[in-house]
């Protein structure tokens, strides 16, 4: 046991649970199967094969046949000795006698039947159903996640998830915490759609050993692995707005163990648009450079990665004639490595540690504000797993974080004096220990509790409780039900400065809290036979209720933001519906509505909170031609009205409500052998927000504002591009 210790942490290291069987699922030509449904006989114990057709599950106690069932393929039964580990199953497709057709299709969003967790994953091929070219563009299909502009100057944008900002949603990339702080404004755009292997979101406090925070979900993007991936693969994307992306990534296999990868991407806006004729830009031009190298080894029980990431990004906006200038120019670079050793497989004892670090360093000018930031990062998490007995299991770790933050803002007033704000709260070190149990009984009820007991230097102890409960009366309706706290170090200048594309005052008081609530939730997924097919559909109901948090008040004075200490109450409803189906052969239909009440105790007084969407309607559907010929997608949101920050009540200069809009997209894509050419346009009905801007012709005036954004900032776009693969043989 020593010996092996000792080669774990001469690496640094990754978690990686121990399963007892696993595998790949493919057709008849070898080509891997994503979305398959693979459980043991009898049960509701399983799992779902990922984008490259992968799967691990661990054996079901008694039982030795495993069920392989997919729409696409004829349903399969595998009989598993007790000496087997390592599985390639090959599916027969579904055949149409009277049109003498194979046809295949590729799930897009994949909601797991067996975790305990309610958890979506939106895969490649969902991906590639719209203009996704970066993460921040991955939600247009998805009804849980709304994405929108944080402002009308930069182009940063943010994502809500539960009717709340993603400030409170714990961003991660390959289970490692990350796009926090300084980077969590724009960090959306840094990873580019076709780098992305699949994106899960979790709703909820979700897990405590990926850390405290959470308060409203995680959301967790998995890059392309270089031994899964294709051999080369290419995209070439190009909009009517001047803009031009091109992406190229690889896998390559250097021996059966070892296997590299590298990704690169570059993106231009040419061009300086100014359609409502305001004289300001309708969008920066942003100019992105991006790679990434991994290295991915594995030998029998023995798993090693690593990873770096580098990226350097310059965005130019403001008034066309750039007498009023907003440029942001950043520079980051990431890195994480991972080891993990399976010590016993019949007691599933497995130790995992990795290691990640980065630094992002950012310089802003504002037309007479300046904001320089930078922000290192360490982070270490180990994980030790093991079985208890049949039905049990327990992880346990312990895990260290630290930030360091240099942060300044300079603002030049008329009188040519230089005021100086330095609201750094210092720098932090969190370390902390958890332990996580899991327990299933008759393959009817998972339980999984978890908590977590931290040290902060700079708010000291707090404890990190949470439980989540399945219940699965049949295998065709599944119940969860969960509760769980969650807590969040808040950087106000760090995640706020889209408000300096505004002349706001900043008013910062001194010692705020470190945010934390509480998050409810239930949940019910059912799966009913319907025409020889399936449909699902699902309901659930979230509460966030905070205990302290940081107000971002907009409303007592429209010249001033103030970040002050929440006194009285603030939460969260959101409640959501959801229907998907194969209506017709090929042909995918998803309708969901969702309805979001957000308040907060804002200058003493109990409000809703502005610009937040008091629902959402979507539908979706996609369409996919016989032997995959053609595909249609077309996207329908409906976005319900809300409020808006208070005017000045002697010079009001914007309305105090914003009504309901809807945004139509839609995407034709031609698939050949090797390649694809796809078309679309977003945003067909060209509705744009009218006056995003306040006092656009005065922008060194008080009154100018460019934060009130609330719909889209640009009209119709219309877009190309190709795909070109090449797959291992």
């Amino acid at each position: 046991m020593t010996k092996y210790f000792i080669i774990i942490m001469l690496f640094l290291s990754g978690s990686l649970t121990a399963n007892s069987i696993k595998g790949v699922v493919t057709d008849q030509k070898g080509s891997p199967v994503p979305g398959v449904n693979i459980y043991w006989i009898n049960t509701t114990r399983g799992t779902v094969s990922g984008i490259n057709g992968e799967f691990q599950l661990e054996r079901a106690p008694s039982i030795n046949q495993l069920i392989f069932s997919n729409v696409a393929f004829q349903r399969d039964t595998l009989l598993v000795t007790e000496d087997q580990s390592d599985l390639t199953v090959a599916l027969k497709e579904v055949i149409e006698l009277q049109e003498f057709q194979v046809v295949q299709t590729s799930p897009g969003t994949v909601k797991s039947r067996f975790s305990v967790l309610q958890t979506e994953r939106i895969t490649e091929h969902e991906l590639t159903k719209a203009a996704c070219c970066n993460l921040s563009e991955s939600f247009e299909t998805n009804p849980s996640v709304d994405v929108a502009y944080s402002d009308a100057a930069t182009g940063a944008k943010q994502i809500k998830l539960l009717g709340l900002s993603g400030s409170y949603v714990q961003m991660l990339t390959e289970n490692i915490p990350n796009l926090r702080g300084i980077s969590s404004l724009y960090g959306m755009g840094f990873i580019p759609g076709p780098w992305i292997e699949s994106i899960s979101v979790s709703k909820g406090t979700s897990s405590v050993i990926n850390g405290y925070e959470a308060l409203t979900g995680q959301i967790n993007v998995e890059y392309k692995k270089p031994h899964l991936s294709e051999l080369v693969a290419a995209n070439v994307f190009a909009n009517d707005a001047g803009r031009v992306e091109a992406n190229i990534t690889s896998g390559i296999r250097l021996t059966k163990d070892l296997s590299t990868g590298i990704m690169l991407h570059a993106s231009d806006e040419f061009r300086m648009l100014d359609e409502n004729g305001d004289g300001y830009m309708d969008m920066p031009k942003v100019q992105q450079r991006n790679i990434l190298n991994r290295w991915f080894f594995n030998n029998g029980d023995y798993t090693f990665q690593a990873f770096l990431k580098g990226l350097s990004e310059k965005r130019t906006g403001g008034t066309m004639d750039q007498r009023y200038r907003i440029g942001v120019e950043t520079e980051r670079y990431e890195f994480f490595m991972k080891n993990g050793y399976v010590f016993n497989h019949e007691t599933e004892t497995s130790l995992g540690w990795i290691v990640s670090g980065s630094l992002h360093n950012q310089l802003g000018t504002f037309g007479t504000r300046q904001y320089d930031g930078s922000q290192r990062n360490l982070y270490s998490n180990l994980i030790f797993a093991t079985a208890l007995s049949e039905h049990q299991k327990l992880s346990t770790g312990l895990s260290v974080n630290y930030d360091e933050f240099d942060e300044e803002l300079y603002y030049h007033p008329a009188s040519g004096e230089i005021i100086r704000m330095n609201n750094n709260p210092g720098d932090e070190l969190v370390a902390g220990a958890f332990a996580e149990y899991s327990l299933h009984m008759h393959d009817k009820f998972i339980g999984l509790a978890g908590v977590r007991a931290d040290y902060s230097s700079v708010y000291g102890l707090f404890l990190t409780p949470r439980l989540h409960l399945k219940y699965m009366p049949s295998e065709y309706v599944h119940f969860r039900t969960t509760v769980g706290k969650a807590y969040r170090s808040p950087r106000m200048l760090a995640e706020n400065n889209n408000y300096l594309a505004s002349n706001r005052r900043f008013e910062i008081e001194a010692n705020l809290p470190q945010e934390d609530a509480w998050n409810y939730g239930a949940s019910v997924q059912t799966f009913i036979p319907l025409f020889g097919r399936e449909l699902s559909v699902s309901g659930e109901w979230y509460y966030t209720d905070f205990k302290k948090q940081v107000v971002i008040d907009v409303d007592q004075d429209p010249h001033k933001v103030f970040f002050y200490a929440l006194n009285g109450p603030s939460f969260a409803h959101s409640i959501q519906v959801e229907a998907t189906m194969e209506v017709i052969k090929g042909m995918s239909v998803t309708l969901a509505h969702r309805v979001n009440d957000v308040q907060t105790t804002i200058n003493g007084e109990l409000r809703e909170k502005p610009l937040t969407s008091r629902y959402k309607s979507m539908a979706t559907a996609s369409y996919t031609t016989p032997l995959k010929k053609w595909q249609f997608d077309f996207t329908a949101q409906l976005n319900g009205g809300g409020r808006l920050p208070d005017p000045d009540p002697t010079n009001p200069m914007w309305d105090r409500e914003f009504g309901s809009f809807t945004v139509l997209n839609s995407q034709i894509t031609k698939y050949f052998r090797t390649w694809s050419v796809y078309a679309g346009v977003e945003n067909l009905t060209n509705f744009v927000q009218d006056n995003p801007i306040i006092d656009v012709a005065n922008p060194f005036s008080d009154n100018f504002d460019a934060t009130n954004i609330w719909g889209p900032t640009h009209g119709r776009k219309l877009y190309v591009g190709l795909r070109w693969s090449l797959d291992r043989d």
